[in-house]
């Protein structure tokens, strides 16, 4: 691609971004971000306890209702259950699915690692 193309397919990306309301703009971060993974961390705490971890989530989903296509109050993923809870996915350590709720008691957040 010559350098006035792609410096033209820039300016253009930006001058479509930039239209977009604040809405529209965080649901295509939220998409690239689905669609490039992250390394997550998902903590579950039962009073100020901390009772599961889980290890390279790469995104939670919420939930849809089938008929109504209405966002369930429960979200979903994939991770590896840190038995020990030391931040390493020890060998023998398996991903597993799972799900918690609105009201969980949890903090999801990017691995430091």
């Amino acid at each position: 691609m010559k350098p006035m193309t792609s410096a033209f397919a820039c300016v253009l990306g930006l001058v479509l971004l930039a239209g977009c309301t604040q809405e529209q703009q965080n649901k295509i971060s939220r998409d690239i971000q689905n669609w490039t993974g992250t390394n997550g961390v998902l903590e579950i705490y039962a009073g100020d306890k901390l009772a599961r971890r889980f290890l390279s989530i790469d995104k939670m989903s919420t939930a849809l209702g089938t008929d109504d296509g209405k966002p369930r109050a429960y979200r979903y993923g994939y991770g590896v259950l840190d038995e020990n809870q030391n931040m390493v996915a020890d060998p023998g350590e398996k991903k597993v699915y799972f799900e918690i709720s609105d009201y969980t008691n949890a903090v999801f957040f990017e691995s430091p690692r």
